[in-house]
């Protein structure tokens, strides 16, 4: 950027469309595999009708974070908005009438009505030095009646309005404009005066400091105020802020400053894909603004662009000048279908699937029990991009509507999901089950039946194999204590796996225990669930102790789900077998 001086930003830890398996380690050891979640006592599904939202339960206990999102009750979806930042830098264009004008454009061309709430000011907006009492002062020929009357206007159009600041000694501007560090609760007072409710707050010029420490003294002026503030933590991904961030503020960067060309986008798409499990209500990974529409990208770019940065539940900041823009633009932006992807209230980012060859398969499972699936070509010439229903996370049903969620064709498939997809192009669909068919009667090996849900903490749901950790079939014949089971399934926890029983099922019968392929060690818990009673649970299992039989009676029950939690120990490589699991119906 012309004016920026962080250019030097340290990288977030690198994800291609295939990630190698030592980065994905690495990364896994960073994990705290604290999933005890509230979700399993909530979890009750009682007849068909029940069933969608029981795939919704299953996607909220499969990713909890590591740390509790912080409690200011803001963000429970991605924010959306707008920022100047990418479309007019520091230029003299940027000033009270630009930023007021963008309200109005919120409104008449239904951006507002489409969900954008906030109207976001970027760096430059202070004069360069505080006044006698310390305090910040607008620039008043930026800001000629202030920031408070900007704030006003604001929210007299029913939007909030965000400002900018920096943890450190300076903004981020090559003029430097006075920074945040010191100064919190100052400053943090006297935006809560203005009516301010979002903060973006970077990172530069920062003396050093410890990061988190810079960053909870900001979260903390912000609470103490009284007033909800948004707390966008720009932090670069320098310090993993994954791992910290989510008890602070509601979103952070999870990657240095994105540019407007498809080499940019598409690179820093891949650096926030793996971070899927910090993800959920109030609180965000953050890949930065979008470009849509600043005329780097070409449409099918942007529209890739904005496909990705929903399917992956990230914050949507128009960064685009609206009083300029095209149909093309305003029609991405405001594709109310994209949209709600991203805004779905179940808050689980998506994550890849498959990567072969640039051709890329993303899943995002949805509140009603459907999933978001994106084909993603970013080869330069178009190409065949295919996945399954199973492969994506669903099953058990003879037959699923499919719509696509640009051009809003609508079909169905009985398994199959391909499209031919353009050079650098994106088929976004949302998928959704017809009615489940219930296991035929007799014993039923469970690995040779579909589920209606499947999700796994790392790697898919393997059926006669282990999970192996990364790619489908990566795993080998399952082993528990040197006892090899030809039938079953292999996960990684957090797992959960729902089978539809229709009522017909009386008993499962099963062995469960933690996989020899997991040599670093690990602890699991294993928990059956006939709708929204327990009705076996093994107690934490470790990779030490012999294979644990469970016995569930499941008469009467309209779904089955297996769940497996970390059993606490602080070891991630929690590599969980459901061994010759039987399934007796009729």
């Amino acid at each position: 950027m012309p004016h920026r001086t962080y250019d030097r930003h340290a990288p977030a830890p690198a994800g291609g469309p295939a990630l190698r398996r030592t980065a994905l380690t690495a990364l896994r050891r960073r994990l705290t595999a604290s999933v005890v979640s509230a979700a399993l006592a909530a979890g009750g599904l009682t007849g068909v009708a029940a069933l969608t939202a029981g795939a919704a339960v299953t996607a909220q206990i499969a990713t909890a974070g590591p740390a509790a999102a912080v409690d200011n009750g803001l963000a429970r979806t991605p924010q959306m908005g707008f920022n100047n930042w990418n479309s007019t830098h520091c230029r003299a264009e940027f000033n009270e009438s630009m930023v007021e004008g963008i309200a109005d454009i919120f409104v008449s061309q239904g951006l507002k009505a489409a969900g954008y709430t906030y109207v976001n000011i970027d760096d430059c907006w202070a004069l360069p030095d505080r006044n006698a009492q310390g305090n910040l002062v607008p620039d008043p020929v930026r800001f000629p009646h202030g920031i408070k009357a900007v704030a006003d206007y604001v929210h007299s159009k029913g939007l909030k309005f965000g400002l900018y600041s920096s943890a450190g000694t300076k903004t981020c501007d090559s003029d430097g404009f006075p920074g945040g560090l010191g100064h919190e609760q100052q400053d943090a007072n006297l935006w809560a005066s203005w009516g301010v409710d979002y903060l973006k707050y970077d990172n530069c010029n920062n003396t050093g400091a410890d990061a988190q420490a810079r960053y909870k003294a900001m979260g903390d002026a912000l609470k103490a105020t009284g007033r909800p503030i948004l707390y966008s933590i720009c932090e670069w991904g320098s310090n993993q802020p994954w791992n910290w961030a989510p008890g602070l503020g509601n979103s952070w960067r999870t990657t240095g400053d994105i540019a407007d060309s498809w080499s940019s986008m598409i690179g820093i798409a891949h650096q926030n894909q793996p971070l899927a499990r910090y993800a959920g209500p109030g609180a965000w990974n953050d890949p930065d603004m979008l470009e849509v529409g600043n005329g780097g990208m070409t449409d099918t770019e942007y529209r890739t662009h904005f496909s990705l940065w929903s399917q992956m539940a990230a914050p949507l900041l128009i960064g685009s000048d609206l009083r300029s823009a095209s149909a093309a633009t305003l029609a991405i932006l405001k594709n109310t279908d994209v949209i709600a992807v991203d805004q779905d209230p179940l808050g689980r980012q998506g994550t890849v699937v498959s990567s072969s060859g640039g051709l890329v398969v993303m899943s995002k499972p949805l509140a009603d029990g459907a999933r978001a699936v994106t084909l993603t070509n970013e080869n330069g010439s178009a190409q065949t991009v295919g996945t399954t229903v199973q492969a994506i996370g669903l099953g058990g049903a003879s037959s699923y509507a499919v719509k696509d969620l640009w051009s809003k064709a609508a079909s169905s498939t009985s398994g199959t999901i391909s499209a031919s997809v353009p050079a650098h192009g994106t088929v976004m669909y949302r998928v959704t089950p017809g009615s489940p068919v219930p296991p035929p009667a007799g014993a039923n090996e469970l690995s040779a039946l579909p589920w209606t849900s499947a999700v796994s903490g790392w790697g898919p749901v393997e059926r006669d194999r282990s999970n192996g950790e990364q790619a489908a079939g990566d795993g080998r014949t399952l082993t528990i204590g040197g006892t090899a089971y030809p039938k079953g399934l292999g996960v990684h926890a957090a797992a959960d796996i729902t089978y539809y029983l229709g009522g017909n099922c009386s008993s499962l019968r099963t062995y469960a225990g933690v996989d020899d392929e997991s040599t670093a060690g690990g602890s699991v818990d294993f928990q059956i669930f006939r709708d929204g009673t327990k009705v076996a649970d093994s107690g934490v299992v470790t990779q030490n102790d012999p294979p644990r039989q469970l016995t569930a009676d499941l008469r009467g029950g309209s779904t089955l789900r297996l769940v497996v939690t970390d059993g606490g120990d602080g070891i991630d490589y929690d590599h969980a077998d459901w061994a010759g699991p039987v399934l007796s119906c009729g």
